[in-house]
């Protein structure tokens, strides 16, 4: 799809594939959760093993953390990502250099549609960009299909269902500028 959307229907190949990654993710991130902030480096291992590739050294993810894939997530560098996150990564998840996650964000790419009878049998795939230099704060929701422009902060606990400009201050459910971030 142009937009990045990815649809896709159970039992078909591509649900069967998606399963089987879902499962790979979750055999990851249980030897991923027995760890602790002491080990950084293992941490940075076994994420780059998630992801695909190889995080930068100064990559920073602080245990538990949770994803139904993770081949789908990139992350640039000087990135921290602190305890009990949830990516959801099937629509693609971009993360650039300098972007600080606070704990229990949820990133959330898929989703199913409204029609009741198509609810289970469907899961929509739409990515997100966090882009340079971002903060999320604790607790906040961010759902696919968004770009966070650069330089702005999400307000705790906010749910952000559109595309957040760069510079500034979003916050609330659904969340809205509240205001600009001047440069410092």
């Amino acid at each position: 799809n142009k937009d990045g959307t990815r649809t896709i229907h159970s039992r078909t190949p591509e649900s069967a594939a998606m399963l089987a990654n879902v499962k790979r993710a979750m055999a990851i991130t249980a030897r991923l959760n027995r760890l602790t902030f002491d080990d950084a480096d293992e941490v940075r291992a076994l994420f780059s093993e998630l992801i695909g590739k190889k995080v930068d050294e100064s990559f920073l993810l602080i245990p538990p953390f949770y994803t139904a894939g993770g081949d789908e997530i990139r992350v640039g560098r000087n990135v921290f990502v602190n305890q009990n996150c949830t990516f959801y990564d099937l629509g693609g998840l971009d993360i650039a250099d300098d972007v600080l996650i606070g704990p229990n964000v949820s990133i959330i790419t898929a989703g199913h549609p409204l029609e009741p009878s198509q609810r289970r049998s469907v899961t929509i795939g739409r990515p997100i960009v966090i882009e340079r230099n971002v903060w999320i704060a604790a607790g906040a929701t961010i759902i696919g299909g968004v770009t966070v422009g650069e330089n702005s902060v999400v307000a705790a606990a906010s749910v952000v269902t559109r595309d957040v400009p760069p510079n500034v201050l979003v916050g609330g459910n659904p969340a809205r500028v509240i205001r600009s971030i001047g440069y410092g």
